[in-house]
C-alpha cells in the first residue's frame, strides 16, 4: 500500500505548481463548493493511478488543485464510500496521498440526517466529535509507520482551533452554525424509526455515511482536521417521513453556497507557513 501511495502522490506532485497544505473532501450535491478555486487542473479520479472511482449520484468524481482565497488546495469532488464495496484502505486513500504530498490541514463536508429536534433543514453543523458504528476500522491490519502510530488518540479527532475560527467566521458572515456529534454509519440503506431512536440515545447530532472513516486516517497522519456537514433532513423516530437521494442532493446543493461562502473565508482567514514545492518532494519520492 505505501508503495502504491507514493506513485499516486508522485503523479499529482507533477501537476501541481506549488505545497498544498489544505486538502478537501467535498459529499452528495456539494461539487459548487470547488467552484471557488482558482484550478491549474481537474482531473478525474479513474486518470488518477490506484485511485478508486466514485459510483454515486451527487459526486462528481475529480481532483482539483488551486487556489482558494491566496492558498493552495487539493480538492476532491466527491468520495468513496464502504457501501460502495470498497475496503476501508480504499476508501482513506487519498487522504493518505494528501498527507504524502504534505498536506496538513484536512477540511471536510457532507450531507447528513438530522437527529437533533432543534436543528433544521438546511442548517450547517460543524462536527466536534464523531462516533464510529461502521462495523470497522480503516487502520486495521498493519500499521503504517511511515504516517502515525499503531494506536492513534482520538481525543480531540476535530481540532479546537479550527472549530473556534469556523464559528468566529460564521459569526462574521451572519451564518447560522450549528455544533454536534457525528455518527458514522455503513449504509446504504436508511435508519429505521428504531435505530434513528437508538443514535439519539448515544448522543449522536447527525448521521452520515462517510466522513469517519477519512476522519480516523486523517488523525493517523497527524492532520488537523474540520467538518462541516450540511442538515438535509430530520430524522424524527416517532414520525418519521420518507426522504430520497433526489431529495438529499436538492436540499445539499440549497445550502451550497452558503457553506461555500463559509468555507472560503475559514481559509481567508487560515494561517499558514509559506513553503515551496522542492522542500518537500523529496520526502514523496
Amino acid at each position: 500500500m505505501l508503495r502504491e501511495i507514493k506513485e499516486t502522490a508522485n503523479f499529482i506532485s507533477s501537476l501541481i505548481k506549488e505545497s498544498p497544505e489544505i486538502g478537501m473532501i467535498t459529499g452528495t450535491g456539494l461539487g459548487m463548493l470547488t467552484e471557488k478555486i482558482s484550478a491549474d487542473f481537474r482531473i478525474p479520479f479513474e486518470k488518477i493511478p490506484n485511485f478508486p472511482t466514485s459510483t454515486v449520484k451527487g459526486h462528481q468524481g475529480n481532483l482539483i488543485g488551486g487556489t482558494v482565497a491566496g492558498k493552495y488546495v487539493l480538492a476532491l469532488e466527491g468520495r468513496f464510500h464502504l457501501y460502495e464495496g470498497y475496503s476501508p484502505k480504499a476508501v482513506t486513500f487519498p487522504v493518505r496521498v494528501m498527507a504524502m504530498l504534505g498536506v496538513k490541514y484536512l477540511f471536510m463536508s457532507s450531507a447528513a440526517g438530522g437527529l437533533n429536534p432543534h436543528f433544521d433543514t438546511g442548517d450547517l453543523m460543524v462536527i466536534t466529535d464523531h462516533i464510529n458504528l461502521k462495523g470497522t476500522n480503516p487502520l486495521v491490519g498493519p500499521n503504517l509507520d511511515d504516517f502515525g502510530p499503531r494506536f492513534p488518540d482520538m481525543s480531540r479527532a476535530y481540532d479546537s482551533e479550527l472549530i473556534e475560527l469556523a464559528h468566529l467566521t460564521a459569526l462574521e458572515q451572519k451564518i447560522h452554525l450549528r455544533a454536534g456529534v457525528y455518527v458514522g454509519v455503513l449504509g446504504p440503506s436508511l435508519e429505521t424509526p428504531a435505530e434513528t431512536r437508538f443514535l439519539k440515545m448515544i448522543g449522536a447530532d447527525a448521521v452520515g455515511m462517510s466522513t469517519v472513516s477519512q476522519a480516523i486516517v486523517g488523525v493517523h497522519s497527524g492532520l488537523k482536521i474540520l467538518g462541516i456537514v450540511v442538515i438535509t433532513n430530520i430524522n424524527l423516530p416517532d414520525c418519521m417521513e420518507e426522504t430520497s437521494l433526489d431529495a438529499v442532493i436538492a436540499a445539499a446543493r440549497k445550502a451550497g453556497p452558503t457553506l461555500s461562502n463559509l468555507w472560503e473565508k475559514i481559509i481567508d482567514r487560515l494561517n499558514l507557513s509559506k513553503r515551496k514545492k522542492a522542500c518537500h518532494m523529496e520526502d514523496v519520492k
